[in-house]
Formats: structure tokens, C-alpha cells, sequence
């Protein structure tokens, strides 16, 4: 059984306890926060796949992720926000992937990173970011989105620092956050096929790891009650401010 899943995932046994580690912590975090699985696996997971060994196998997490959080999501979010969110995003990563090939990945990694975290500070000091509140503000935050995506995968983030910018209710916010990753899914399928970013390797680790991601993701949602519920926002926009800035040491670093 053991050397079974070690086969098919390519992967030693260390490096499967690890992956395993960290996939269970990073499904916790997004049962809770309703995003971040990818950003914190990208940010960890990195020292054993490279990431576009991750992208795929990311792919299949979300997706599961997704569908079990999908009743409160339906019920909690704001769809049409949501919505307008994929539309952006579906047309973005196509840009973000064909732009791979003629610009250095790490600066526009760099570039991304920083405006997030430069956002996500403005948003703790609460700084009102009212470009964000607007329609074109809506659109061309899944568009940007999706530009990031293709380039650096951290697409997600860019999205939860305009749900975050609302004065929604936390339930709102998560459930949004859980709609646009579900219905985005779907949308990046289609780009990852059509790219040959989704094959077997990515496939296999991808199913094989699922379980212990809904095994985080049930811990995360019964952390989600009324009296941590407070806290949703500014644990979310520090969480932010820590991955990318994490995401950018990284990549000067290397």
C-alpha cells in the first residue's frame, strides 16, 4: 500500500510524510479562511516539486476543497460578485500563461507580491481602497487575477484582497471566496489542458492527497465560529501580508 502511493506520486518517503504535513495544514487554514490552500503549498512545497510539478496537483486539492465547502459557499456568497470575479479570471490566465514565455517569471512573481502586500498593509491600517468597491474595479480584479495566475499562481490572492475590501459580513466574504475558487476551477481546467500542464503526475498526487486536504478543510470549517468569525478579516489580510512576503524572499532569494 505504502510503496503503492510512494510509486505513483514519485515521491520518497520523507518527502510524502512532508507533503502530507503541509497539505493537512493548508486545508485547515482554507476550511477557515475559505482560500490559501494553493499560496501555502506553493510557498512550502517548493523544496520537493517544482511548481509547475504543484499546478496540476493544486488543481485537484481546490477542486475537493471546493466542493466540500461548496453548501455554506452557495448559501453565504455574494454570486454575482463571484461570478463577475471568474469572468475576469477566465480571461486573464490565458494572457498570464502566454506571457510566461517572454517575461522573466520571477520579476513579474516580485511585481505581484508587492502590490499584495503593499494592499493588504493598506487594508490593516484601514485605508479604504475604493477603486476596489467600483464595477470596473470588479472586472479588472479577475482579470488581473487571472493574469497572475498564469504567471506565478497566486492569482487567489489577488481575489480575497477585493473581497476583503468590503464591509461584508465574514460568512459573505469566505463564501464568495469558496464560489470564485469552485467556479474558477472549471474556467482553468480548460487552460491547463489546453496547455499540457495537466498530466499524469500532477493527476495521480493530485487524487492521492485529497483526502488528507478534506481532512483540514472539515478541521478548518468547525474553527469557523461566531467568536473567531471576528477576527476573519484581519487574519486573513496578516495571513496574506505573510505569504507573499514568504513567496518574495523566496524568490530574490533563489
Amino acid at each position: 500500500m505504502v510503496n503503492g502511493l510512494l510509486s505513483i506520486t514519485n515521491l520518497t518517503g520523507p518527502e510524502f510524510l512532508f507533503l502530507t504535513g503541509v497539505v493537512l495544514v493548508a486545508g485547515i487554514v482554507r476550511g477557515f479562511s475559505g482560500f490559501a490552500l494553493s499560496a501555502m503549498i506553493m510557498a512550502t512545497a517548493t523544496v520537493i516539486l517544482p511548481p509547475i510539478a504543484l499546478i496540476p496537483m493544486l488543481w485537484w486539492l481546490e477542486l475537493g476543497a471546493s466542493l466540500m465547502m461548496l453548501k455554506g459557499g452557495w448559501q453565504d456568497a455574494d454570486r454575482r460578485v463571484a461570478i463577475a470575479l471568474v469572468i475576469g479570471s477566465t480571461l486573464g490566465w490565458p494572457v498570464g500563461l502566454a506571457l510566461t514565455v517572454s517575461l522573466p517569471v520571477e520579476t513579474s512573481k516580485i511585481i505581484a507580491l508587492s502590490i499584495i502586500i503593499t494592499l493588504a498593509l493598506s487594508q490593516l491600517a484601514k485605508v479604504r481602497l475604493g477603486f476596489l468597491a467600483s464595477r470596473p474595479g470588479l472586472y479588472g480584479t479577475g482579470v488581473v487575477a487571472g493574469i497572475v495566475s498564469g504567471l506565478s499562481n497566486v492569482g487567489g490572492m489577488v481575489v480575497a484582497l477585493y473581497v476583503l475590501a468590503s464591509d461584508a459580513p465574514a460568512r459573505q466574504m469566505r463564501g464568495s471566496l469558496v464560489l470564485f475558487l469552485l467556479f474558477g476551477a472549471v474556467t482553468s481546467l480548460i487552460t491547463l489542458l489546453a496547455f499540457r500542464v495537466m498530466d499524469f503526475s500532477g493527476i495521480s498526487r493530485g487524487l492521492v492527497f485529497v483526502p488528507a486536504t478534506l481532512v483540514g478543510v472539515y478541521l478548518g470549517q468547525k474553527m469557523f465560529t461566531p467568536v473567531l468569525s471576528r477576527y476573519y478579516r484581519s487574519f486573513c489580510l496578516a495571513l496574506l501580508c505573510a505569504l507573499a512576503a514568504a513567496g518574495l524572499t523566496r524568490t530574490m532569494v533563489s
